[in-house]
C-alpha cells in the first residue's frame, strides 16, 4: 500500500552536566534527544536528584520512566545508545505501526522496545501526527549541558 516505510536507526550522544551540581529537580542539566524532532529521550542529571519518575534521565518523557538510573555524577559524561523504529502512517495520514524505542544509558538497559504513544508534549496526552523523515534535534531547555560524539546509523 501506500505507507511510508521508515528504516530503523541507530544513535549514539554523550552527553554532561557540569559540577559541581546546579538546581535540583528538573532544573538540573534538563536537555533532551528529540527522535524525529518529535519524541524527546530526556536528558537530566538524575545523579541524587528526586524527581518525576517519568522525567527522569532515560525516560521517554511524560511516557515512560527508565528501567533503571545509572547515572554517573556530575561533571561525567554519560552516553545513551539508541535504536528506535520510526512511527509508520496510511496514505490517510492514520498510524499504520507506533514508532519503538530501546536505549541504553551508560550502557545499562534503561527503555525496553516501547511503543511510544505520540509526541512528547509536557502537557496533555500524546498523540500521533503524520510525517516523513524528520531530524534529531537536541533540546535547549536553559540548563548548561554538553555534547560530544554523536552519530547516527541507518540501517
Amino acid at each position: 500500500g501506500g505507507e511510508s516505510q521508515e528504516a530503523c536507526r541507530q544513535l549514539h550522544v554523550e552527553w554532561m552536566a557540569p559540577a559541581p551540581a546546579l538546581g535540583t529537580g528538573q532544573d538540573r542539566g534538563n536537555s533532551g534527544v528529540f527522535l524525529m524532532g518529535r519524541y524527546e529521550l530526556q536528558i537530566l542529571d538524575s545523579y541524587q536528584n528526586p524527581t518525576y519518575v517519568n522525567g527522569q534521565a532515560g525516560a521517554i518523557y511524560k511516557q515512560y520512566p527508565p528501567l533503571a538510573n545509572p547515572m554517573r555524577p556530575p561533571g561525567s559524561w554519560q552516553s545513551y545508545d539508541v535504536t528506535w523504529t520510526a512511527p509508520r502512517f496510511r496514505d490517510d495520514g492514520s498510524l499504520a505501526s507506533p514508532a519503538y524505542v530501546t536505549a541504553y544509558l551508560n550502557g545499562v538497559l534503561v527503555q525496553d522496545r516501547v511503543a511510544l504513544r505520540g509526541a512528547t508534549f509536557f502537557l496533555g496526552t500524546q498523540s500521533y501526527r503524520a510525517h516523513g523523515s524528520l531530524p534529531i534535534r537536541l533540546q535547549d531547555h536553559g540548563s548548561p549541558v554538553s555534547f560530544r560524539n554523536i552519530w547516527l546509523v541507518e540501517r
